[in-house]
């Protein structure tokens, strides 16, 4: 089998609700070994381990919790289980599949950086992540596991949780900072970053759902013995949310350098019907667009043809050949013309210019001129926005461009305007 489950080999065997069934299968063991032990080796486990963040970026977790550590001032922890990149649906199973896991990498990890209070950011949308994870923050509580004096070690911690309003731009950290205090999500200028300046002016350590997860088995088999899992670039194992056209959709979990094939036709079960696969998209609905020849790459942050992009939080689009490419460029780029914060202008009137060239596109009256436009444009808001929406977003049309030019020259060729076009 290609699946190596560590964070989800509880699923199906628990009770999602029952703390008790979690406590039998290990449940806060690490936790209880963890508030004997000194947080400076603590945080030198995830060091050795050589965990990356599984938000998208792949930031190195250990700079974070050692920056954060560092800071004498008040500090808080935020959970991102925003998740709002299409495609990816991943951190919302582990809240709503094993809840308990999750809370148990945040206490383990404000302990290692001494924090007292933690915030979970869930998107308005997940609203059955909400009750669960809500549930489950009582009965932690209840147990000893949360709030006061956790289990006699004179150590506090406690969580809340505050939910989003569906809006895209709040999964960046920054817009997710001025939403939980109450403002509007919109990024902000960096430096300073959240590990000295977060919410409310104070430092902050900020990770997804899937990477504070791991946090209780790297420090069960120790750090050394999780950084040889995977495939010598990245560590560890990712969870993979498998959408689009094929048989089986779900969240796989499966060891770094497995191949995007594999996943395709092994865990997915190929695409329906046995059509021709015409592209796929990694990372979500601003990831980049591939053909079937590259499918071979394994999994990564680095490994990527031509330095493309990245796995990122892990989606997996699969496309078959019924699909008309302009329609989904068009379709993704309004998605990112409507979430724009409309703070910095490259992405406020960028994404407007893209989504007018790719109409012309999908309505057969392009020119080689807004071919060049329409790369010249998503170059620039790629690289000139503030945040990662924008410098995202254009990843789509960028490489779409790079591995299926034919299709743009053959609908240019079509067009109503092409002759005498310039």
């Amino acid at each position: 089998m290609l699946e190596m489950k560590l964070l989800t080999v509880r699923f199906d065997k628990i009770d999602p609700l029952s703390i008790e069934d979690y406590l039998k299968y290990e449940g806060y063991k690490v936790l209880k070994d963890t508030l004997m032990k000194k947080p400076d080796s603590i945080i030198e486990e995830i060091t050795k381990s050589r965990l990356s963040g599984r938000g998208g970026a792949g930031f190195p977790t250990s700079i974070k919790f050692k920056s954060v550590a560092a800071q004498p001032d008040i500090k808080y922890l935020i959970c991102n289980a925003d998740e709002g990149e299409p495609g990816n649906f991943k951190d919302r199973t582990l809240m709503e599949r094993d809840p308990h896991q999750l809370i148990e990498g945040m206490v383990i990890s404000a302990y290692a950086t001494g924090i007292n209070k933690g915030f979970i950011y869930i998107r308005g949308e997940y609203q059955n992540s909400i009750k669960i994870m809500t549930w489950t923050i009582e009965e932690a509580k209840r147990k000893g596991f949360l709030g006061k004096n956790i289990l006699n070690s004179n150590f506090d911690f406690d969580i809340e949780i505050r939910s989003g309003a569906g809006s895209y731009i709040c999964g960046e950290e920054f817009a997710l900072i001025e939403s939980i205090e109450g403002k509007p999500g919109r990024s902000r200028v960096k430096p300073p970053f959240p590990t000295t300046k977060g919410v409310f002016g104070k430092p902050t350590l900020i990770n997804n759902v899937e990477t504070l997860s791991k946090i209780p088995y790297i420090l069960k088999i120790g750090g050394e013995s999780y950084s040889k899992i995977g495939n010598g670039l990245e560590t560890g194992t990712k969870l993979i949310s498998l959408s689009g056209n094929v048989r089986n959709k779900g969240v796989f979990e499966v060891p770094y350098g497995t191949s995007i094939r594999d996943i395709i036709y092994d865990l997915g079960k190929g695409i329906k019907e046995d059509r021709k696969l015409k592209m796929v998209q990694l990372s979500g609905a601003s990831g980049p667009l591939i053909p079937p020849s590259l499918i071979d790459m394994e999994i990564d942050n680095e490994n990527f043809d031509g330095n493309i992009g990245k796995i990122g939080a892990g989606a997996i689009i699969v496309v078959d050949e019924r699909f008309d490419l302009f329609e989904i460029l068009l379709k993704t780029m309004k998605f990112f013309e409507h979430e724009s914060c409309g703070k910095c202008t490259p992405c406020r009137e960028g994404h407007i210019h893209l989504v007018r060239i790719l109409n012309k596109f999908v309505r057969y009256t392009a020119t080689t001129k807004d071919l060049d436009l329409l790369e010249s444009i998503a170059t620039v808001v790629g690289e000139t926005s503030l945040c990662g929406l924008g410098q995202t977003s254009p990843s789509p049309i960028l490489t779409s461009i790079k591995y299926f030019n034919d299709e743009y020259l053959e609908r240019i060729n079509k067009s109503k305007f092409s002759m005498g076009a310039k």
